[in-house]
C-alpha cells in the first residue's frame, strides 16, 4: 500500500518565508512567524527586504509558496482507550484530484458508495450549538441518511456541528443492526495544519494502525473525532489556519455529484450531493456562493446563526424586489432604481448580521449571488418543523434542484429516482404513488431497472402494481443486463465467468475475459448497448443453471439461441460463436416466462426478499418453489463462506415449506387436482415434475406430506385397493387363478359403481367450491384415460384383471422379494452342499441355474442404466451410479463373475470359493434395501445407516489406540521376533481381543508363565521359525500398559461410542418418518419401471418389451403415473386454481402477521407517533391562540381607552348615541374587592376572554351572571363618592342595560347614584339605559 499511495497522494509543505507582521509583537525563539502558520526553521528559503522596508514579497500564496511532496500520513487510525473499529486517514494535497480520492475510498478502503451526499457546513470552532440544531442532527440528518445511505461529511473534529454529527452517529450505531450501521458513514475532511497531535500520524511507509490520542488539555485543541469513519486532512501548506480544505471539499462534493448510484454504478441517477448550512460566518458567504455557481443544493437552517439567518432574510426581504432594472425611463428626483434599492436592502440586513466587517461592500456582492440562485436553497425552519420530516424535506430540495439543473425531466421523474436511489418506498407511496399521477410505462422502465440491480424488492412491488408491464419490460436483452451487474463477490458470477472463459477458450478468437473485468466498463450501460462475443449471453445462463440443477429438467433458453437439447458441446459453442458475432435478433424478444427468469437471477444471488416476491408473482408455485430450494442448495455446496451457505440453506428451507404449505392447501381442496399438479409436466421447468424436482432438492419434508405419501401408495397399489392384506397377495401370486375372485378387491369396480357420487362430491371449483358434476366428470375421465394410458374398452376382461395384478409395483416388489429369497436359499445350498468341483466334474446342474439366474440380473442392472430415461447415456450411467444400492449391486455382480471364473481352474478353485462366499454376504446385505419399504423396518435401517458413520469415527480413534498399545506391548514382551503374520497378530488382532476380555495372562505376565514351552533366544534359530522366548525385563511395564489400555477403551472408547450412538438415535427418530417416506418414494419408482415378472423369468418381460418398444415402437404408459402432460383448457385451469390457493396461503400468512405482538407494536408505535405529532401542532396551535388572545386584549383596551378620551374631550360632538355591539362581545373582569362593613370597591375593568362570553342578545354565561349581579347588588351610597363618570366604560352601560330589573329591585343606591343629574351626562348614555333609568325616576 505505502509503495503506489505515497507515489500518487502528495502532501503540501511551505517552502518561502514570508514574516507576518502581525506576529512581530510575539517573542519566539527563531523570529516570528510565516504568514503560513510555521516557524521561521520550517523552511528552507527566506523573502529578503530591501533596505527601505518595502516587501519584495508581501502576501503569502499556497499555490506559489508551497511544493508538493510525496504524503507521509496515511493508513488506518486507532483512537486510543476508544475501543472502537479502525478509521481510515490521508494527509492529501489540496491540489488532489478527486476522482483518485473517491476511487481510493470505495475500491481500497471499503467505503461503500453513497445514494446521498449530506455536506454540513458551518459551527465551526467554539460556537454553541443551538439545542433543536442538535435534535435535527441527531433526529433527523441521521435517521435520513441510514434511509438513503448517505454520506455525511463534516470537518470531523471534536468541535462545534462536526462534533454534534459524531455524536448522532455513535448513538445510532449504539442502537442500529450492523447492516444499518454500514449506511450512515461519517467522513471528516479538516485541513491537516488544524488537527491536534497531527505528528502521531505520521510516518512514511503508512501506519496499520496509528495510535491517535485525545487530549481535552486545552478547548482549542482540534482533535479528530472518533465517531467518524474516514478522514481525510487536506493540505494547503499552512498551520493552524481555517479554510484550507474548502476548496477541495466543494471539488470533492461537485465530482460525487456526477457519479452513479447503486452497485458498480448501475443506478438511474447521479449521486445528489446536498449541502447544510448551519450557522456560519461571514467567510461562509464565498463557501455558499461557489457551490451554487456550480449548481449544489443548499438546505439553510433558519435560526442557527449569523450566515444562515443572513441568507434566509435575504431570500425572504428581496423577493418582492426585481432582480435587474426595468427599461430606462425619466426617474423623478430623489428615486432610486430597482437594483439601487435591492442592494441598499441587501446592504442593510449584511450590516446587521456582521457588524463588524470591514469590507463590507465584497459581502453585499456575495449575498446578491447567493440571491440569484436562490432556487438552489431550500430553507428549513427547525423551529416550527419537526425533524421526524428530515427526510421528506432533503428530498424535496433535491428534486428542487434537479428541476433547475435539468429542465426537460418531470418533477414526479426526478422524485422518484431519488426515491429509488434512497430505498424510501414509504415517501413514494406517500407522494407519488398515491392515485394523482397517471405513470406510464416509459416513466418507469429506468426505475424499474435500478430498482432490481440494487435489491429494492418493495419498489419491484411497487411499480408492478401501477403500471409497469412486466412482459413487455423483460426482453432477453435486459436479461443478460441484469446477470451482468451481478457482484464479482457472488458464486453466481464467478461460475458464469467459468463458462465464459471457457466459451472463448473453445472458440478459439475472442481473447479470455479474466474475473477481475472492469465492472464500471461493463455496467456503464447494460441495458441497452449491443451484445458482443465478450460479454455473458444467454448461452452461459442456460450452461449455469443446465450444471446447478442436472438432469432434472431440459436446458433453458435453448429456444431463442436456436440450440436443441441433443446438441453437443462443441456444436453449440461454435453456433454461439457465429450467432454473436451476427446481428443478435433473440436479444429483442421477449421473455417467455418472465417472472420466473427473475426468479431464478434472485435466487442465485441469494436475495430473499425478492426472490420470495418473484415467486408469488410467477406462475407454478408448488414447483417453482422447489426448483429454489433445488439451486439454492446446490449453490451451498459450493459456496466457501460460512455465512452466505448458512443463509442459502436457511432460504432454501423457506422455499421447501413454501411448497409444502401452499400444496398441502391444494391437497385439502382438491386431492385429484393435487395428484394431477404432482405429475404434472411443466413447460417453463423444461419438462420437470414436481416429484422429480422434490428428489432432485433433497425437499424430504416436502415428500412426508400425506398427499404426496397417498398419491405414492395409489401408484404403488395400481388399480388393487390400498387395504389388500398380505397373504391374499402371496396367496395369489402362487395361485394366479385367484385372481378372478373376490380375493382380491380392484378399484376400478368400486369407481365404476360410485363415480358419480364420488366424484362428483370430489369435484370443486378453482375457488374451492362445488363445482358441476358434468363438468368435473368430463375432466376426470380425460385425466383417468391419460393415467391409465388410454387403455382400450374392448380388452376381454381376463386380459384386463390380469394386467390390473400383475402390473401393479406392489406385485412386482412381492415377486421380486420371493424370488429374491429363494435365490438366497439357493446360493446358500451350492455353497454349502451343492459346490462340485472344477469341471469335469462341475459344476451341478443347480450351479447353472444359479449362474443363470445371475445372468438375468445382469440384463435388468443393464436395462436401468442404459433404457430408463430420456437423457444421454453418460447422464444415464452418472444418474445410474448415484444410488448407493446399485453400487452394491455391481460389487455382488463383479465378485460373483469373479468367483465364477476362479473356481472353473483347480489352480483358483479355492479361491473363487471363498470369493463366492464373501458375494454371498453382499447379496444377503443387499435385502436391507427391499426391506426399506416397511413402516416399522424403513425408520430403522436408516437409523442403523447413520450410525455406520459414527462407528467409522470410532474405529480411528480405535486405532490409534490399537497401534500404540500394540507395538509397544510386542516390543516389550518381544525382543526379536521377525515372523510378519506373528506382528500383525500381537499389534492388532491380539489387542482387538482384549476389548472383548480374552487375555492371555499367561503369555503377557512374567510370574504366569507356563513350564515346558518350547522357546528359543537364539536369532538364528528364531528366524529359521522357532518360538521366541518372552523377555521379563519391564515386565511390570505390560501390566501397566494392558491396565491403562482397558481402562482407555472398555471404559472412555465404547462409552464414546454408546453416546454417539444414541444421540444419532434421538436425532434421527425424530426425522427418521420423514426419511423413511423420502426412501420410500426413490423404492416405489424403481419397482415401478420394472418389469413385472422377477428374475430369472424376468428374462421374458425383457424380451416382450425389446419388440415392443424397439420393433412396434409401442410407447410406454406406465410412465404417466410419474410423468403427465396437460394441455389447453385442462392446463390452464389447473394453473389458475393452483395460484388461487397460493393466494390464500398468503393471504393467510399475511393475516397472522398482522396479528403477531409485533406488528401490533408496530402500528401501536405508529399511532402513538401520530398522536405526538397531533399534541405537537396542538400545543403550537394553543401558543398561537395565547399570543392572539393577548394581541387582541391590548387592542380591545386600547380602543376602551380611546372611546373614554374621545366623549370627555369636545373635539368631536356625537350626531348620533354610540353604536351597539349586536352579537358576541367578550370581556375580562379583573376585580379586586374589599370587604369592609359590606362595601366593595372595584378597581379595575377590563374586557373579559371567550371563554366566559357575555352575549347581548339574549344568553348571559353563568359566570357572567354572578359577577355582574354581585357587583351591581352591594353598590351602596359610597359608590358616589368612589365612582366617576369618566370612569364609567362602555362595559357598564352594557351591564346596566342587561340587568336594569335587579337595580331597580336591589340596588336603590345605584339608582340614586345614576340618576342622579350632576353625575351623570343623559345624551352619552345608551338609549336602552335613559330608558330604564326614566322609568325608574318616575317611579
Amino acid at each position: 500500500k505505502a509503495s503506489w499511495i505515497s507515489k500518487i497522494i502528495k502532501k503540501r509543505v511551505c517552502t518561502t518565508f514570508i514574516e507576518d507582521c502581525l506576529s512581530c509583537v510575539c517573542v519566539y525563539v527563531n523570529g516570528a512567524l510565516c504568514q503560513c502558520g510555521g516557524e521561521r526553521e520550517t523552511h528552507g528559503s527566506i523573502a529578503t527586504r530591501d533596505y527601505f522596508g518595502a516587501a519584495i514579497v508581501s502576501q503569502w500564496d499556497s499555490a506559489q509558496h508551497s511544493s508538493e511532496y510525496p504524503t507521509d500520513a496515511f493508513g488506518e487510525l486507532e483512537f486510543a482507550e476508544a475501543g472502537r473499529r479502525h478509521s481510515h486517514f490521508l494527509r492529501l494535497s489540496c491540489d488532489t484530484t478527486p476522482q483518485m480520492v473517491y476511487t481510493l475510498m470505495t475500491a481500497h478502503w471499503g467505503v461503500p458508495s453513497p445514494n446521498l451526499v449530506v455536506s454540513v457546513v458551518g459551527g465551526e470552532g467554539c460556537e454553541k450549538v443551538k439545542t433543536w440544531v442538535r435534535e435535527v442532527l441527531r433526529q433527523g440528518l441521521v435517521r435520513a441518511a441510514q434511509s438513503t445511505g448517505a454520506w455525511i461529511v463534516t470537518g470531523g473534529l471534536r468541535e462545534g456541528v462536526s462534533h454534534c454529527v459524531g455524536e448522532a452517529v455513535r448513538d445510532h450505531a449504539a442502537a442500529a443492526s450492523s447492516l444499518s450501521q454500514k449506511k450512515v458513514i461519517a467522513v471528516g475532511v479538516a485541513p491537516w495544519g488544524l488537527v491536534h497531535n497531527r505528528q502521531q500520524l505520521i510516518n512514511a511507509q503508512g501506519s496499520f494502525p496509528a495510535r491517535y490520542y485525545v487530549q481535552n488539555t486545552s478547548r482549542d485543541s482540534c482533535c479528530l473525532d472518533n465517531n467518524y469513519q474516514a478522514f481525510l486532512l487536506v493540505d494547503d501548506g499552512s498551520v493552524g489556519r481555517r479554510g484550507g480544505e474548502m476548496v477541495f471539499r466543494a471539488k470533492m462534493e461537485d465530482y460525487i455529484s456526477h457519479q452513479r448510484t447503486g452497485i458498480w454504478g448501475s443506478g438511474s441517477i447521479d449521486v445528489p450531493v446536498l449541502c447544510m448550512l448551519i450557522s456560519g460566518d461571514a467567510a461562509m458567504l464565498e463557501r455558499v456562493d461557489l457551490s451554487l455557481k456550480k449548481a449544489t443544493p443548499w438546505l439553510v437552517l433558519n435560526g442557527s446563526g449569523p450566515a444562515a439567518d443572513l441568507i434566509c432574510e435575504l431570500l425572504d426581504a428581496l423577493s418582492a424586489g426585481p432582480m435587474s432594472p426595468p427599461s430606462p425611463q425619466p426617474e423623478a428626483e430623489g428615486s432610486k432604481s430597482p437594483s439601487a434599492e435591492l442592494r441598499d436592502r441587501a446592504r442593510e440586513r449584511v450590516r446587521r448580521h456582521f457588524t463588524a466587517e470591514a469590507d463590507l461592500e465584497k459581502l453585499v456582492d456575495r449575498a446578491l449571488s447567493i440571491y440569484q440562485n436562490r432556487d438552489l436553497i431550500t430553507v428549513f425552519h427547525g423551529e416550527q418543523e419537526s425533524s421526524d420530516d428530515f427526510d421528506t424535506v432533503l428530498l424535496k430540495a433535491l428534486v428542487r434542484a434537479s428541476k433547475r439543473v435539468s429542465s426537460d425531466a418531470s418533477e414526479y421523474t426526478e422524485e422518484l429516482k431519488l426515491a429509488v436511489a434512497w430505498n424510501r418506498v414509504d415517501i413514494a407511496k406517500s407522494e407519488l404513488f398515491n392515485g394523482g399521477i397517471q405513470w406510464q410505462y416509459e416513466d418507469l422502465e429506468d426505475s424499474m431497472t435500478d430498482a432490481l440491480i440494487n435489491d429494492k424488492p418493495q419498489f419491484v412491488r411497487l411499480f408492478t402494481e401501477n403500471g409497469l408491464n412486466i412482459l413487455d419490460y423483460l426482453t432477453y436483452r435486459r436479461l443478460e443486463g441484469l446477470y451482468r451487474s451481478l457482484s464479482d463477490s457472488s458464486l453466481a458470477y464467478t461460475l458464469l465467468q467459468r463458462r465464459l472463459t471457457e466459451r472463448q477458450g473453445l472458440a478459439g478468437s475472442l481473447p479470455t475475459v479474466p474475473c477481475s473485468l472492469d465492472r464500471a466498463s461493463l455496467l456503464k450501460s447494460p441495458i441497452s448497448e449491443p451484445s458482443s462475443a465478450k460479454e455473458l449471453s444467454l448461452y452461459e445462463m442456460s450452461r449455469l443453471l443446465w450444471d446447478i440443477l442436472g438432469d432434472v429438467c431440459e436446458p433453458f433458453y435453448y429456444s431463442p439461441l436456436k440450440l436443441d437439447q441433443s446438441t453437443s458441446t462443441r456444436r453449440a459453442l461454435k453456433h454461439m460463436k457465429k450467432l454473436l458475432l451476427e446481428e443478435c435478433t433473440y436479444k429483442e424478444q421477449r421473455c417467455l416466462s418472465p417472472w420466473a427468469s427473475l426468479f431464478i437471477w434472485a435466487v442465485l444471488q441469494n436475495r430473499s426478499e425478492m426472490a420470495v416476491y418473484f415467486w408469488e408473482m410467477a406462475g407454478e408455485s408448488v414447483l417453482s418453489a422447489l426448483a429454489g430450494c433445488k439451486i439454492l442448495r446446490e449453490l451451498s455446496k459450493l459456496e466457501s463462506e460460512t455465512e452466505t451457505k448458512l443463509s442459502m440453506k436457511e432460504l432454501a428451507q423457506k422455499f421447501e415449506n413454501l411448497a409444502l404449505d401452499v400444496f398441502s392447501e391444494c391437497y385439502q381442496s382438491s386431492e385429484r387436482r393435487s395428484f394431477t399438479l404432482l405429475i404434472r409436466k411443466s413447460p417453463v421447468w423444461g419438462g420437470a415434475t414436481c416429484l422429480q424436482m422434490a428428489t432432485a432438492a433433497d425437499a424430504r419434508l416436502f415428500f412426508s406430506h400425506d398427499g404426496v405419501q397417498s398419491l405414492l401408495s395409489q401408484i404403488w397399489w395400481g388399480d388393487m385397493e390400498r387395504s389388500t392384506k398380505v397373504w391374499k397377495l402371496v396367496l395369489t401370486f402362487f395361485l394366479p387363478p385367484l385372481i378372478y375372485t373376490n380375493l382380491i378387491t380392484f378399484r376400478l369396480v368400486e369407481e365404476g359403481k360410485s363415480e358419480e357420487v364420488t366424484h362428483g362430491r370430489d369435484t370443486d371449483s378453482l375457488d374451492g367450491g362445488d363445482a358441476t358434476v358434468e363438468e368435473d366428470a368430463e375432466e376426470y375421465a380425460a385425466l383417468r384415460a391419460k393415467l391409465k394410458g388410454a387403455s382400450n374398452p374392448k380388452r376381454p376382461f381376463i386380459l384386463q384383471r390380469w394386467r390390473e395384478f400383475w402390473f401393479a409395483p406392489v406385485t412386482s416388489f412381492l415377486g421380486n422379494v420371493l424370488m429374491y429369497f429363494l435365490f438366497l436359499s439357493l446360493f446358500a445350498y451350492i455353497l454349502l452342499v451343492d459346490f462340485k468341483p472344477p469341471p469335469l466334474h462341475g459344476p451341478s446342474t443347480l450351479e447353472f441355474v444359479l449362474y443363470f439366474w445371475v445372468f438375468t440380473m445382469v440384463c435388468e442392472e443393464i436395462r436401468q442404466t442404459f433404457f430408463v430415461g430420456s437423457n444421454t447415456i453418460y447422464q444415464r450411467m452418472s444418474l445410474y451410479i448415484q444410488d448407493m444400492w446399485n453400487k452394491c449391486d455391481i460389487l455382488a455382480i463383479s465378485l460373483f463373475a469373479l468367483g465364477m471364473c476362479c473356481r472353473m481352474f483347480p489352480w483358483s478353485y479355492e479361491f473363487g470359493r471363498a470369493v463366492l462366499a464373501v458375494d454371498y454376504m453382499v447379496f444377503t446385505l443387499r435385502l436391507i434395501h427391499i426391506f426399506a419399504i416397511h413402516k416399522q423396518l424403513g425408520p430403522k435401517i436408516i437409523i442403523v445407516g447413520n450410525m455406520m458413520k459414527d462407528i467409522f469415527f470410532f474405529l480411528f480413534f480405535l486405532a490409534v489406540w490399537l497401534l500404540a498399545y500394540g507395538v509397544a506391548n510386542q516390543a516389550l514382551l518381544y525382543s526379536y521376533d521377525p515372523r510378519p503374520n506373528w506382528i500383525f497378530r500381537r499389534v492388532f488382532y491380539r489387542p482387538y481381543l482384549h476389548i472383548f476380555g480374552q487375555i492371555p495372562i499367561h503369555e503377557m505376565d512374567a510370574d504366569k508363565l507356563e513350564e515346558g514351552i518350547q522357546c528359543t533366544n537364539n536369532a538364528t534359530l528364531i528366524e529359521a521359525g522357532a518360538e521366541p522366548c518372552m523377555s521379563t525385563y519391564a515386565n511390570w511395564l505390560v501390566v501397566i500398559l494392558l491396565v491403562i489400555y482397558l481402562l482407555v477403551t472398555n471404559i472412555l472408547l465404547v462409552n464414546l461410542l454408546i453416546a454417539m450412538f444414541s444421540h444419532t438415535f434421538s436425532k434421527v427418530q425424530e426425522n427418521s418418518d420423514t426419511y423413511w417416506k423420502f426412501q420410500r418414494y426413490k423404492l416405489i419408482l424403481e419397482y415401478h419401471s420394472r418389469p413385472c415378472l422377477a428374475p430369472p423369468f424376468i428374462i421374458i418381460s425383457h424380451l416382450h418389451l425389446f419388440i415392443k418398444r424397439r420393433i412396434r415402437k409401442i410407447p410406454s404408459t406406465k410412465i404417466k403415473h410419474f410423468v403427465l402432460e396437460i394441455r389447453g383448457r385442462q392446463a390452464s385451469k389447473l394453473h389458475m386454481w393452483e395460484a388461487i390457493q397460493k393466494e390464500n396461503i398468503l393471504s393467510a400468512q399475511n393475516k397472522r402477521e398482522r396479528e403477531s405482538d409485533s406488528e401490533r407494536l408496530k402500528r401501536t408505535s405508529v399511532k402513538v407517533d401520530s398522536v405526538l405529532k397531533q399534541m405537537v401542532k396542538i400545543q403550537d396551535h394553543n401558543r398561537r391562540l395565547r399570543m392572539l388572545e393577548t394581541e387582541l386584549e391590548y387592542c380591545s383596551s386600547a380602543l376602551s381607552w380611546m372611546v373614554d378620551a374621545l366623549s370627555q374631550s369636545n373635539l368631536i360632538k356625537p350626531t348620533r348615541p354610540p353604536p351597539i355591539l349586536r352579537g358576541k362581545v367578550a370581556y375580562r373582569h379583573t376585580l379586586s374587592v374589599q370587604n369592609i362593613r359590606n362595601k366593595f370597591l372595584i378597581l379595575s375593568c377590563t374586557p373579559f376572554c371567550p371563554q366566559n362570553s357575555l352575549n347581548l342578545s339574549g344568553h348571559v354565561s353563568t359566570r357572567c351572571q354572578k359577577s355582574t349581579t354581585g357587583m351591581l347588588a352591594h353598590v351602596d351610597s359610597c359608590f358616589p363618592q368612589l365612582c366617576q363618570f369618566g370612569w364609567m366604560s362602555f362595559g357598564w352601560w352594557t351591564i346596566l342595560d342587561k340587568h336594569w330589573k335587579r337595580l331597580s329591585l336591589k340596588n336603590p343606591a345605584a339608582l340614586q347614584f345614576l340618576t342622579h343629574s350632576n353625575r351623570c351626562n343623559w345624551h352619552l348614555l345608551p338609549y336602552p339605559v335613559q330608558r330604564h333609568l326614566h322609568i325608574l325616576s318616575f317611579f
